[in-house]
């Protein structure tokens, strides 16, 4: 698929699948963390590859969770948020309060990966009746660049432009507590959403 040439309506009905799965996701998280977790409107992009990293700042080092989505609609999820969110996460969840990141923060983050991701894609499905399931989540403590680089060659999006589904998850609607969540669906995934959607 030409992701430029998607139509306003296509946009608006991706915009909406990706609402739900996000709005699920945050439920998922404010459960976890015993906090009220509000998220952005999802943004819906299609953007060149270099444009995607200059905004966001390809050289900043994060903690990602990737979730590769297997079934129907196969792709990434990835979770990407700072390391002081992330230390804070794992001391809210373990009581343990650790500068760095250890093997116990990354179990730690994986499971909040695998949790939240499956939340995403069970929204998703129940919405479109499709089978989504995830796989065993990955950690990684890298430059955004290099993560997001990945996370779109694995999924297959090779053209110069990519479709760059993004959510922001806040707390107390100032805080960012785990940055960006994007879904990266594979060549294919998305032309099946559409047309359970009939809009293909």
């Amino acid at each position: 698929m030409n992701y430029s040439q998607l139509t306003p309506i296509q946009l608006d009905a991706i915009k909406e699948v990706v609402n739900i799965g996000s709005g699920n996701a945050a439920t998922a998280l404010s459960q976890l963390l015993n906090k009220k977790i509000d998220m952005t409107v999802p943004d819906v992009n299609i953007v060149p590859f270099e444009t995607l990293f200059s905004e966001l700042g390809e050289e900043k080092i994060v903690v990602g969770v990737v979730v590769r989505v297997l079934g129907d609609t196969p792709g990434n999820i990835l979770f990407v948020f700072e390391k002081e969110t992330a230390v804070e996460i794992v001391e809210r969840l373990t009581g343990t309060k650790d500068d760095e990141l250890t093997d116990l923060s990354s179990s730690v983050l994986c499971e909040i990966g695998n949790i939240i991701s499956s939340s995403y894609m069970n929204a998703i499905a129940r919405f479109t009746n499709l089978v989504i399931t995830p796989s065993v989540p990955a950690f990684s403590y890298d430059m955004l660049g290099a993560i997001l680089t990945t996370s779109f060659i694995e999924a297959g999006q090779y053209d110069d432009n990519v479709l760059d589904l993004e959510t922001v998850f806040l707390q107390d609607k100032t805080k960012n507590i785990s940055g960006h969540f994007y879904y990266i669906p594979m060549p294919g995934s998305l032309e099946k959403i559409l047309n359970i959607l009939g809009v293909n």
